[in-house]
Parts: structure tokens; C-alpha cells; sequence
């Protein structure tokens, strides 16, 4: 009884689901809560796991109604081709550090956003990507400007 209550409170925990192939090597990685592909993401040498909003609908929803994310995760919107990019916090709970990074990889500008606030928040040139991570994390880390970012 014990170990189907661990199994049942592990399935709620966060993190990441990693399928595994035939020799236990990890495939992929897949976020429990939005079943988004999770990858590993660099910025000014620190680590993230991040999940990628590739679709249109996956971007549109982003981070809305999610209550926490642990401080090396976050989100990553890849946008191809590069754009002048806003972001807005609508139904987005969590306030959020939104990182806009250039084709060059490296960023572009770095803007904390309120939860709820609709005003539109601006990319300093045209976007590559932006990554969501909790406010005030890129400051602790010395992330900014020019920093570079590898996903």
C-alpha cells in the first residue's frame, strides 16, 4: 500500500518524465504538467531545463495558469524567422523574467514581467527566441544584455 502511495505522489511531483531507450539512455524529456519536450538550456554558463513552445498553440498558451516553476526551469519560444517580438502576462500567474534572444544567440534585452499585465512587452530587435524564467533569477545570475544563450 505504502509503494502505490510513493508511485501516485511521485506522478504529482515536478520535474521532468525522460523516456529511455533499450540501454537506459535517456531519448527525451517530456514536462508533466504541459507535455512539452524539456531541453537543456545555457545562459552566461548557467543550466536550465526548459520546455520548448514550438507551435503556434504552445506558444500562445505559454506559461498561463501554471502556479511555480523551479529556478533552473523555464520556457523557451523559438520563433523562425527572427521577429520583433511582444510578450504580455494574460491568465499568467507567475511573475516572469522574459528574455529576448537575437539570431546571434546572444540577448537582446531582458524585461520582468507582472502577473496578469496585458501591456505589451517589446523585444529590442528582431527575436530568434524567448525564454520565460522566474523574475529576478536573470539579474541573480548576471544574465543580460550580450549574454549568450545555447538550447
Amino acid at each position: 500500500m505504502l509503494a502505490v502511495a510513493a508511485v501516485a505522489l511521485a506522478a504529482c511531483s515536478p520535474g521532468t518524465v525522460e523516456s529511455k531507450q533499450a540501454g537506459g539512455q535517456a531519448v527525451s524529456a517530456v514536462h508533466p504538467v504541459s507535455g512539452l519536450k524539456v531541453v537543456p538550456l545555457t545562459a552566461g554558463g548557467h543550466k536550465f531545463r526548459v520546455e520548448v513552445a514550438a507551435t503556434g498553440a504552445e506558444q500562445e498558451k505559454g506559461l498561463m495558469f501554471r502556479k511555480e516553476m523551479g529556478a533552473d526551469e523555464g520556457m523557451i519560444f523559438p520563433m523562425d524567422p527572427p521577429r520583433q517580438a511582444y510578450f504580455w502576462m494574460r491568465n499568467t500567474v507567475m511573475p516572469l523574467d522574459i528574455i529576448f534572444i537575437g539570431a546571434d544567440h546572444k540577448v537582446l534585452n531582458v524585461v520582468g514581467a507582472k502577473p496578469y499585465d496585458e501591456t505589451p512587452l517589446p523585444s529590442a530587435g528582431k527575436a530568434a527566441a524567448v525564454l520565460e524564467i522566474n523574475v529576478g533569477r536573470a539579474a541573480q545570475l548576471g544574465i543580460g544584455p550580450g549574454t549568450a544563450v545555447n538550447w
